[in-house]
């Protein structure tokens, strides 16, 4: 009798879930313009740029090697990593950075634009110990890598609603 019941609840829990456009968090159905798109950017090995590839790759599109055999070409316009100190310690030291990341980018098909130039950007904040610097470097690091893979995502988004 367990059984038959728990069967019948994970069943409509599955339809549910399915039934409201759930999918797996990665995976963006791309329109068939950005089956091949080319990704023209200043930085090539930047955290956002490596993140929209691998998303890109993850969504079933094959990134072209050159633009001329591309079906779209992204264009970054611009992708900066900046810094700026929140707060300070009675001493005068830094205790607090904010890291702010900033995406520009535009989209192109056949001579058409897709999306216009759009500008991006996240941020985060972490405190500072200058006897870690080791460990507030990395930190700092790992913030970088993952507003890249957000802004990543946000793009992933605007290229599936063309």
């Amino acid at each position: 009798m367990t059984r038959r019941v728990t069967t019948v609840i994970l069943s409509l829990g599955a339809a549910l879930i399915a039934g409201c456009g759930f999918h797996l968090e990665g995976h963006t159905a791309l329109p068939a313009v950005m089956s091949h798109p080319y990704i023209e950017a200043p930085d090539q090995q930047s955290d956002f740029v490596q993140s929209l590839r691998r998303d890109l790759l993850i969504s079933g599109a094959h990134p072209a090697g050159m633009a001329t055999r591309a079906s779209a070409v992204i264009e970054i316009l611009g992708d900066e990593v900046t810094s700026r100190v929140l707060s300070v310690s009675a001493t005068n030291q830094p205790t607090e950075y904010q890291v702010i990341y900033s995406v520009r980018f535009s989209v192109s098909a056949a001579g058409k634009t897709l999306l216009a130039p759009q500008a991006l950007s996240t941020s985060r904040s972490y405190t500072f110990d200058e006897s870690l610097l080791l460990a507030k470097e990395h930190e700092k690091a790992i913030l970088r890598g993952a507003m890249g893979r957000d802004l990543a995502q946000i793009v992933m988004r605007r290229l599936a609603s063309l």
